[in-house]
């Protein structure tokens, strides 16, 4: 009788089972905190104008990416470095998430002779801005800091 009850049991989950239908859906996203290159084209400048930089730094940074692959982007540079240098040149950065590797290297020109910069940073990309911490040299020595851009 056991084995009789059981076999009806086992027989109806079977029945069952045949009447229900079993559905998977999968829904792909982009993870929480990622990025395109896509985000990084566009003019970018300092949030916060500043005409005279202190000695070790560089202020009123602008970049405009023109030139893009599916994972970096580069173009223009300038910024104005201490010293009152003006500086001009290029920059390039590689986008990772939300992180930005980038570096720019520059010339200026101080009493009629060139002077080479060189930037390098790991910068950190938000929805309309790129806060950017930056090292490097100028011909009157070492600079560091922290600038915003703003996407404009």
């Amino acid at each position: 009788m056991k084995n009789y009850i059981f076999a009806c049991v086992l027989a109806l989950c079977a029945a069952a089972s045949a009447c229900v239908g079993y559905e998977n859906k999968t829904t792909m996203t982009n993870p929480t905190g990622t990025s395109t290159v896509d985000a990084l084209i566009g003019t970018w400048q300092s949030a916060a104008a500043n005409p005279i930089p202190s000695p070790s730094s560089c202020t009123d940074f602008k970049w405009t990416p023109t030139q893009q692959t599916p994972t970096s982007a580069s173009g223009s540079f300038s910024a104005t470095c201490a010293g009152g240098l003006k500086v001009t040149g290029t920059a390039s950065g590689t986008l990772s998430g939300t992180v930005v590797s980038w570096s720019a290297n520059a010339v200026a020109n101080l009493s009629d002779v060139q002077c080479n910069v060189s930037l390098t940073g790991t910068a950190e990309l938000g929805v309309n801005s790129i806060r950017v911490p930056y090292s490097g040299n100028t011909c009157l020595g070492p600079v560091s800091g922290v600038e915003v851009l703003n996407k404009k």
